[in-house]
């Protein structure tokens, strides 16, 4: 997860973000959304802090094992709660990524610690190719279904239809790309891994 500096940045930027308007979004709902937003901001928090550059923090040898029990029991919830519907298989997924990532950058002999040396790879190709094509098609499945809602949200707030009222934080299209955007930055990890 150690690329360039900048890309680096943006990618805490981007995750930060997410984290923070998933807490937010914790705020205004209930139930099973709520929960939902918990672990979407665990997981966007988690990612910014995986993606800083090494040159401005190398983490200690035992804060990958700190990620992965903290992804591993997100894990172990998510494997729980994966009955309840197919998004709570994303989080499973997610979380099972962010293990093998933490797991893959604590190995000794990847160069993780000390940046990666050209054409050297860390992790398992098969798994990481797996998951690279789960995030591809979940990036895609996401940016096709961001479309059409966000264009029946503009032309309903337009009109002042049913549904332009609701608070920010509440709107579908947002959690929705708050999903694309840490899909995007896990695939960003993924092939930087």
């Amino acid at each position: 997860m150690h690329g360039p500096a900048l890309s680096g940045w943006l990618m805490v930027a981007l995750c930060a973000a997410t984290g923070v308007y998933c807490l937010l979004r914790m705020r205004v709902c209930a139930g099973e959304e709520r929960r939902a937003a918990g672990g979407e901001a665990v997981m966007g928090f988690g990612m910014a802090s995986m993606a800083l550059p090494a040159a401005v923090l190398t983490p200690p040898a035992w804060g990958w094992a700190v990620y992965a029990a903290v992804f591993g029991g997100a894990a172990l919830h998510g494997l729980l709660t994966v009955r309840r519907g197919g998004h709570h298989l994303h989080h499973l997924v997610g979380s099972l990524a962010m293990v093998y990532m933490a797991v893959a950058m604590a190995s000794p002999a990847t160069g993780a610690h000390t940046g990666h040396t050209p054409g050297a790879t860390s992790g398992i190709p098969v798994v990481t190719g797996g998951l690279l094509l789960y995030y591809m098609v979940y990036v895609l499945h996401a940016g096709a279904r961001l479309v059409p809602v966000a264009a029946v949200r503009t032309a309903a707030a337009t009109a002042g239809g049913p549904g332009a009222g609701p608070a920010w934080a509440t709107r579908p299209e947002l959690a929705l790309a708050c999903r694309l955007s840490m899909a995007l930055a896990m695939l960003a990890m993924l092939v930087t891994l």
